[in-house]
């Protein structure tokens, strides 16, 4: 089936832009909206040697708004600003969690949710030590707390369906897969 886009109005812009896109397809025209504020980065640290990983939690007016948690437990993440999406990752794993990350090990670029949102999540996986933690992290008037989990618990969590975001269950998952021996 051939589907092509035909126009895109701006319907709102502000902290995200809502659009409503013009497709033509074999039926005629349709109009879907498009919910979209650029592309995030999103890294999980972990300490290879104690069997931990850095997570943060906070409060998501969404989650909250469709009888969620009160606070969403995730991996630190961010907007990509002015920079490429490592340097955001290490930027939000700084300002989130107080940690200051070396290398990272790139998993990819899906897109977040693409039946509404443009939003593509870079994900990292990035190994950090006890000596790393630089700060207490916190963010930017974002009401984090910082929680450092042991990676048994976290799978436990993960088996429990406690993991609620999709972005921090795909890094514990892929976590698992390249390092299962941290979770023996």
């Amino acid at each position: 089936m051939s589907v092509e886009l035909r126009t895109v109005e701006t319907v709102y812009q502000g902290h995200v832009t809502l659009l409503a896109a013009t497709l033509s397809g074999p039926d005629g025209p349709f109009v879907r909206e498009i919910e979209h504020h650029g592309r995030a980065a999103c890294v999980l640290p972990y300490d290879p040697d104690r069997r931990t990983a850095l997570l943060v939690n906070l409060p998501r007016a969404p989650v909250i708004w469709a009888g969620g948690p009160p606070e969403l437990l995730e991996a630190p993440a961010g907007l990509v600003e002015d920079e490429d999406s490592e340097d955001a990752a290490l930027r939000e794993a700084l300002e989130e969690c107080g940690v200051r990350l070396g290398r990272l090990d790139t998993l990819g670029a899906p897109f977040s949710s693409p039946g509404i949102s443009s939003e593509r999540v870079d994900l990292f996986l990035a190994a950090y030590s006890a000596a790393d933690r630089v700060g207490p992290g916190g963010g930017k008037h974002e009401h984090i707390t910082v929680e450092e989990v042991p990676l048994d618990l976290l799978w436990s969590w993960v088996e429990q369906r406690r993991i609620e975001d999709l972005k921090t269950l795909a890094l514990i998952l892929m976590l698992r897969v390249r390092r299962p021996d941290l979770f023996d």
